[in-house]
């Protein structure tokens, strides 16, 4: 059993500890949360249903923990700008490398100013390998709901990001 543990920590340490850092933007207490989740997660093997994948599970533990957590601490979580989509590719020029920064910044912002389910939705899909039923499981809801609240969220996010560009054009 002890080695199936450690199997499971290896395999999913990263993707939730980024989940959880994505929420909190807090380093150590990620890191905390991230350690704390295993170890429910390891008291808590036999509540394991197999009606989702492990990871789903998983990211709802450190979920109810970190909420938890930020009752007892009464703050909020707050978006982390420096989870990255992707890599820059070592073939863009240093201007390229700082537009594609930017741009992340600014979509990282805007996933900010979303409402909770479609900030958490955003943040799942991106930190994670999760389809959108499992998505829908992990949140409660269903596949359906996942889908159309992820759709808004990117229609929201663009439609937010031109208003601004907008905004910025006017003003100059």
């Amino acid at each position: 059993m002890e080695q199936d543990n450690e199997k499971i920590y290896q395999k999913y340490y990263n993707e939730v500890f980024q989940y959880l850092f994505c929420l909190c933007h807090d380093k150590a207490l990620a890191e905390d949360l991230t350690q704390e989740t295993f170890i429910c997660a390891t008291f808590g093997i036999n509540k394991f249903r197999n009606d989702c994948k492990m990871e789903v599970w998983l990211c709802q533990i450190a979920k109810n923990l970190l909420n938890k957590e930020l009752k007892r601490q009464k703050k909020y979580a707050t978006i982390s700008m420096d989870c990255e989509i992707g890599e820059i590719g070592a073939s863009d020029s240093l201007e390229d490398e700082f537009i594609k920064r930017e741009k992340r910044i600014e979509v990282y912002k805007q996933i900010d100013k979303l409402n909770s389910p479609m900030k958490e939705i955003v943040y799942l899909k991106l930190t994670t390998e999760l389809s959108f039923k499992e998505i829908g499981q992990a949140l409660g809801k269903s596949e359906t709901w996942s889908r159309v609240t992820y759709y808004r969220a990117k229609q929201k996010i663009l439609e937010n990001m031109r208003k601004e560009e907008e905004e910025n054009e006017i003003k100059q």
